[in-house]
C-alpha cells in the first residue's frame, strides 16, 4: 500500500493512498468547518474535522500572539490523534495583516493598496501577512478579495482594490503570490465568487443585527457576458498564480444563489479555467439556498462546493450529507473529489510534514520590519487630491500647527473594520502610532502642534490638519445610501477654516465620500483611506520627506446623484480614476 506520509512522492499519490482509506466519516468530516467556539477538542478529533476557524473577532483570551498559537495547537494535536492523523486547517480572515491578533501589523485594507498600484509592495505585503499568520500556527487565510466594486456605498468596498479591472487583477494575483510562494506558504483564498462587487442598491434580503444590508449578499442582474468582462479576469489571474482556494460569494445572480450554481461553479471554474484547488463557501451562506437545509447541503455540494463553513451546528451538516450520500442525492464520485482537493492543499502546505509552528516565529508578529513595510504602504497610498496656496508640503518649522478630529489620534479609526473585532471600534484597540503620533515626531523643536478632536482653538495657526473619518465598520454593514461627509466633520472644516491661514484635510475612508461643498475651503486635501497602525507614513509625505505618489483607486463622485457610476447622473465627476497631484520634495 502507498505510504501517504512519504513526502518523495507526488501529491496527487499521496492524496489518492489516503483518500482510499478513508471511510465516508472521515471524508464528510474533512468537508466541515466549524468556527472555534462551538466545538471541543475532543469533538474535533471524534468528528474527523477537516477545518477550523476563527471569524472576525474570535480570538482567544487574552489576545495575544502566544494564545492564538497555543489555541490553534490544541486543535490541531487533537487532528493529529485520529486514525489516520489528517492534520486540520485553520482559518482566518487576515484581510489587512493578521488583523484579529493584538499587537499584529495591521497593514491598508486593499483601498489603500490599489491607491499605491505597485504589485511589488503588494507581494511582501503578502508575504508579511503569511509569517505573522503561520507564526500563530495558521495556514490558510481568507484573502484576498477579488472584487471590482461598480457601487461605492457598498460596505465592502475597502476590501477592494479598486473599481479598474486591470488593477484588481495585478494585485490580487501579487498578494496571492505573496501568501503562498515562499515558505511559511499559507493558503491564499480568492474571494467571493462571483459579482460580489457588482449587485443592485436594494436588492439584498439580508438582516442582521436588525441592520438591513443594501448591497451586500443581493442579486447581480446582467447578461452572461458582462458578468464574465468585469468580473471574471481576477480569478482567471488568481487560478494562474496557484491559488489554493476559492471562497463562494453570498450573491445570486440573476435569482440564483451563486452556492448552487453548478454552471459557474463546475462548468467555469473548475473546468474551464482549471482551478485545481477547493471551493469553501461563506459563513452559514448554503442556509440561504431555498428548500430547506437538507436540499441546501445537496444542492450546494453538487453545485461544486468542496467544503461548508457550517460554522455552528456541524452535527446537523454531517448528518445531512451523510444521509444525502447514503440514498445517492450526492455521488461517492463527487465526495472525493471535494475531499481529494482539500487533501491535496494540506499536502502542498506541507501540513503533513509541519502541522504545528515553531514558537520561535512569534517574534515576527508586530516585527520593526513589518511595520517599516506598513509605514512604506501608508505613504505609498496617500493620493493628493487638492494642493493651493502651497499648503503641501508642511514645512517643519511651521510655528504653530492645529491638528483636530477624534480621527488624528485614534488607531481604531485609523485601522476600520476588520480589525480585532469584526466591525473594528474607535480607541487605542492595538499598538500602534496613530497621525497625530507621526506629526509630533516629524515637526522641528521650533514647531508647536496643538491637538483638539473637537477643532476648538484659541488664536490662529499658520497650518490647520483636520482628520475627519468614517466610523469603523465591515461587510453589510458598512452598506451607506447617503456617503455625504458626515454633520459633525463639516463642523470641524468650519471651525478650523476660521482660525487657520492654511487648511489641509485628511479623509480617513474605506472609500470617496461626498464632500463637493467642503473643497472650496480647504487648501490641501489628502485621501488617506485607512492606513492601519502605521500613522507616521501619513507624516512622512506631508512633510515632504517623500513625495505623492498615490493614484485614486475609485472615481471620486461630486454627488450622489453620480453613484453608482459610471451609470449614475450626468456631468463631470470630482476627480476620476487614476487622478492624483504629485509635488517635488
Amino acid at each position: 500500500m502507498t505510504d501517504y506520509r512519504d513526502p518523495s512522492l507526488p501529491i496527487g499519490v499521496r492524496a489518492q493512498a489516503l483518500l482510499s482509506q478513508m471511510t465516508l466519516a472521515e471524508k464528510i468530516g474533512q468537508m466541515t468547518q466549524v468556527e472555534k467556539n462551538s466545538l471541543t477538542l475532543d469533538e474535533t478529533k471524534d468528528k474527523f474535522i477537516g477545518s477550523v476557524l476563527s471569524g472576525g473577532g474570535g480570538s482567544p483570551s487574552p489576545n495575544t500572539p502566544r494564545a492564538w498559537l497555543e489555541m490553534v495547537t490544541s486543535f490541531q494535536r487533537a487532528a493529529l490523534e485520529t486514525r489516520l492523523g489528517i492534520p486540520l486547517l485553520y482559518g482566518v480572515d487576515a484581510v489587512h495583516g493578521h488583523n484579529n491578533v493584538y499587537g499584529a501589523t495591521i497593514f491598508p485594507h486593499n483601498v489603500g493598496l490599489g491607491a499605491a498600484h505597485d504589485p511589488d509592495l503588494v507581494e511582501r505585503i503578502g508575504r508579511a501577512t503569511a509569517e505573522e499568520v503561520a507564526a500563530t500556527g495558521i495556514f490558510w487565510n481568507f484573502a484576498p478579495t477579488v472584487a471590482v466594486p461598480q457601487d461605492i456605498r457598498w460596505g465592502r468596498t475597502c476590501e477592494g482594490y479598486g473599481e479598474n479591472i486591470e488593477l484588481v487583477t495585478a494585485l490580487g494575483a501579487a498578494y496571492i503570490r505573496g501568501l503562498q510562494s515562499a515558505w511559511p506558504q499559507v493558503a491564499a483564498t480568492a474571494k467571493h465568487f462571483i459579482g460580489d462587487g457588482g449587485t443592485t442598491f436594494g436588492s439584498s434580503t439580508t438582516i442582521i443585527m436588525n441592520y438591513r444590508y443594501l448591497l451586500d449578499q443581493g442579486v447581480v442582474t446582467m447578461d452572461e457576458d458582462p458578468l464574465r468582462a468585469r468580473f471574471l479576469p481576477p480569478y482567471r489571474a488568481a487560478v494562474d498564480a496557484g491559488v489554493f482556494c476559492i471562497m463562494v460569494s453570498f450573491n445570486s445572480w440573476n435569482g440564483v444563489k451563486m452556492h448552487a450554481h453548478q454552471y459557474l461553479l463546475t462548468d467555469v471554474l473548475k473546468g474551464e479555467l482549471g482551478f485545481t484547488g477547493f471551493l469553501v463557501s461563506d459563513w452559514q451562506a448554503i442556509d440561504q439556498i431555498p428548500g430547506g437545509y437538507h436540499n441546501a447541503v445537496v444542492t450546494s455540494i453538487n453545485a461544486g462546493l468542496d467544503m461548508i463553513m457550517v460554522p455552528y451546528d456541524y452535527d446537523r451538516f454531517i448528518s445531512e450529507a451523510t444521509q444525502a450520500v447514503e440514498s445517492d442525492e450526492i455521488s461517492m464520485e463527487r465526495i472525493d473529489d471535494a475531499v481529494r482537493r482539500i487533501l491535496a492543499v494540506k499536502f502542498k502546505l506541507g501540513l503533513f510534514e509541519r502541522p504545528l509552528a515553531d514558537p520561535a516565529a512569534l517574534a515576527c508578529v508586530g516585527s520593526q520590519a513589518h511595520c517599516a513595510l506598513a509605514r512604506e504602504a501608508v505613504r505609498k497610498s496617500l493620493v493628493l487630491l487638492k494642493n493651493e496656496t502651497g499648503a503641501l508640503p508642511i514645512a517643519k518649522d511651521t510655528s504653530v500647527i492645529f491638528v483636530g478630529g477624534q480621527a488624528a489620534d485614534d488607531i481604531g479609526l485609523q485601522c476600520g473594520g476588520w480589525t480585532i473585532e469584526w466591525f473594528g471600534a474607535r480607541g487605542n484597540i492595538t499598538p500602534g502610532t496613530t497621525i497625530l503620533d507621526g506629526l509630533k515626531q516629524t515637526v522641528s523643536p521650533k514647531a508647536r502642534v496643538e491637538f483638539d478632536s473637537s477643532g476648538e482653538f484659541d488664536g490662529s495657526a499658520d497650518v490647520g490638519v483636520a482628520v475627519v473619518a468614517e466610523e469603523p465598520y465591515a461587510e453589510g454593514m458598512g452598506d451607506r445610501e447617503d456617503l455625504t461627509l458626515a454633520d459633525g466633520d463639516v463642523a470641524l472644516i468650519e471651525r478650523m477654516r476660521a482660525r487657520c491661514n492654511r487648511l489641509i484635510v485628511i479623509v480617513i475612508s474605506g472609500r470617496p465620500l461626498i464632500l463637493t461643498d467642503q473643497l472650496p475651503k480647504i487648501d490641501g486635501l489628502v485621501a488617506a483611506w485607512l492606513p492601519g497602525t502605521e500613522g507616521a507614513g501619513v507624516a512622512d509625505v506631508l512633510f515632504g520627506d517623500y513625495r505623492f505618489t498615490g493614484k485614486l483607486p475609485y472615481t471620486w463622485p461630486r454627488s450622489m446623484s453620480q453613484i453608482p457610476m459610471p451609470s449614475g447622473g450626468g456631468g463631470a465627476r470630482l476627480f476620476p480614476f487614476g487622478y492624483g497631484l504629485e509635488v517635488e520634495k
